[in-house]
């Protein structure tokens, strides 16, 4: 099974993190992008199965697939145990839904301050950083009762994750307002699978000497 990813590639590292938490073997290519985090993938076998032109894009012999989601879907039905989405109907939609908006709600914000990394006092990065901080205290409200976002841990706590990593990476971190989601941070960031990928990111970082969030400064030695 392959893996067409990029060293800083969010939604790569979420299928890296799922495939190890299943035990699947996986090799993952590296594939160009620019210095801003604008991925630019050139490598042909991205540019031929994804109309998009996007990591990350997963090869396992005929079949071709991309988008982290997908990607998601596939590994679950390929090696079902352990389980990454709940097995009630009812809580695996719940899952999922979460899994979206972290995709599709939250990060768009966080996509919006890669832009203003100069300009952090203008309006529209302050108005991301609001968007982030609502988001993290609807997150919040969903660990009441329980250690992981959907019930047990999953695709929804790995999808989180990558994306407040972002978030925190582009002025948009969580803070004291938010004690148990930080406790979660700390359950999820100390899964071997977790530490394992975003290790690898954070040494990417730290290598080109670009900053790693104090947060993420102890998978460093991961």
């Amino acid at each position: 099974m392959k893996l067409y990813t990029g060293p800083l590639s969010m939604f790569g590292a979420k299928a890296q993190i799922a495939a190890l938490e299943k035990g699947i073997p996986i090799e993952a290519e590296m594939v160009p992008f620019d210095k801003d985090d604008n991925y630019l993938p050139r490598h042909p076998e991205v540019l031929r199965v994804n109309p998009k032109r996007q990591v990350p894009v997963l090869i396992d012999g005929e079949v071709e697939i991309f988008d982290s989601t997908q990607i998601f879907e596939y590994l679950e039905d390929r090696v079902p145990e352990p389980p990454l989405w709940p097995r009630d109907v009812a809580a695996r939609a719940r899952a999922r839904q979460l899994e979206l908006l972290s995709d599709e709600v939250y990060f768009p914000h966080v996509i919006k301050l890669m832009g203003l990394q100069h300009d952090m006092g203008s309006e529209a990065a302050m108005a991301a950083c609001d968007a982030c901080a609502r988001f993290y205290e609807q997150m919040e409200a969903r660990l009441g009762q329980t250690d992981f976002l959907a019930g047990d841990y999953g695709f929804a706590d790995i999808a989180f994750y990558m994306a407040q990593i972002f978030g925190d990476r582009k002025g948009a971190g969580m803070t004291a307002a938010t004690p148990r989601l930080l406790a979660w941070r700390e359950r999820v960031g100390a899964r071997p699978a977790v530490r394992t990928v975003v290790g690898r990111m954070m040494r990417f970082l730290a290598s080109e000497g670009r900053p790693v969030p104090e947060s993420l400064q102890s998978h460093l030695a991961a």
